[in-house]
């Protein structure tokens, strides 16, 4: 058991955890302004709690296949060897445990949003229905996990109305992460295919792939225009460019080294336009006005692509950059 804290921590792999904690934030500062409470804690704890429940689930269920495609990966215990199925089963059955422990403070609507987590992390790892082994569900599955569930909790705990997620923000946010995630299959490619694993990129090829990639990254950028002020998709485009043309290098890269960098790069670009509109949204909930709410996202996003300049012309930090 004293073994399960330090495991809890290396399952909540703090790329996508930090992801996931901006869609809770964004729901909330859409809401107006944000008052840091205990509400905000349980919240964050039971969606922390719900990552790592699932996490553990699915290296179980993909043990064979992490082998291949992360065999010294120490945030994969389970193929490091540094913890055995026994321990990983046992972290699994306790953060959900603590999940629901920590939805109770938050009420009827916060238990449900977080049984919703749990039961997907089930649908999406675990037979019968394998979510994670279906060309269309494992998107949408994870969507769903990654996206709506968060940003919902986040209304919840600012104590908002659920009517509110019914939004183009949330669409477009939605789509969003659909253009990244879509990609995620190239790192796993050759575990995927020995296991013979159904992803997009192994049925279609990487053209498609690419293509069903830009087109949501589009789509997302026409409903953003919709859903954010006008002075805020000024900057947005800056971002989106900048994700467009990661994925363009992407399509045009030749070995696997050149493709983690493109991605890697395009996932940065993501987080920036995901920082910018939280950072748009608290600015305005704290009553800034718009000129000051542009001057600070200027400032945040001229810090990106210095960041995104930089990397660009050293391809060989740029994995360690995204990874670290």
């Amino acid at each position: 058991m004293t073994k399960l804290p330090r495991l809890y921590v290396v399952m909540l792999r703090y790329r996508i955890a930090a992801m996931v904690a901006m869609f809770m934030l964004l729901g909330a500062a859409r809401e107006g302004r944000i008052e840091l409470g205990l509400r905000y804690v349980w919240a964050s704890l039971a969606l922390a709690s719900s990552y790592v429940a699932a996490t553990a689930l699915n290296d179980l269920a993909d043990e064979q296949i992490d082998k291949v495609n992360h065999p010294r990966d120490a945030g994969r215990p389970l193929v490091e060897g540094t913890a055995t199925r026994r321990e990983l089963l046992a972290l699994h059955v306790l953060a959900s445990m603590l999940v629901v422990v920590a939805a109770l403070p938050l009420g009827r609507r916060g238990v449900v949003l977080l049984a919703v987590a749990l039961l997907i992390s089930q649908l999406y790892s675990a037979r019968p229905v394998r979510l994670s082994y279906r060309v269309a569900g494992a998107p949408l599955a994870l969507g769903v996990a990654y996206v709506l569930v968060p940003y919902c909790l986040g209304i919840v705990a600012a104590s908002g109305s659920l009517h509110h997620a019914l939004s183009a923000l949330t669409f477009a946010l939605f789509l969003l992460f659909t253009a990244r995630i879509l990609l995620k299959d190239f790192r796993d490619r050759e575990g995927d295919a020995r296991y013979g694993k159904p992803t997009i990129l192994l049925r279609f090829g990487k053209t498609s792939t690419c293509a069903a990639s830009l087109c949501a990254l589009v789509a997302a950028d026409v409903v953003l225009g919709l859903a954010l002020d006008p002075r805020l998709v000024v900057f947005v485009q800056l971002f989106i460019v900048a994700i467009a043309s990661m994925l363009w290098s992407l399509w045009r890269a030749h070995d696997p080294h050149a493709e983690q960098v493109a991605i890697g790069l395009g996932a940065r670009m993501g987080n920036g336009l995901l920082l910018c509109v939280l950072a748009w949204f608290v600015l305005r909930g704290a009553g800034a006005s718009i000129p000051e709410s542009s001057a600070l996202i200027a400032v945040q996003s001229a810090l990106f692509f210095v960041s995104f300049a930089t990397l660009a012309g050293r391809p060989r930090e740029a994995v360690i950059g995204y990874k670290g």
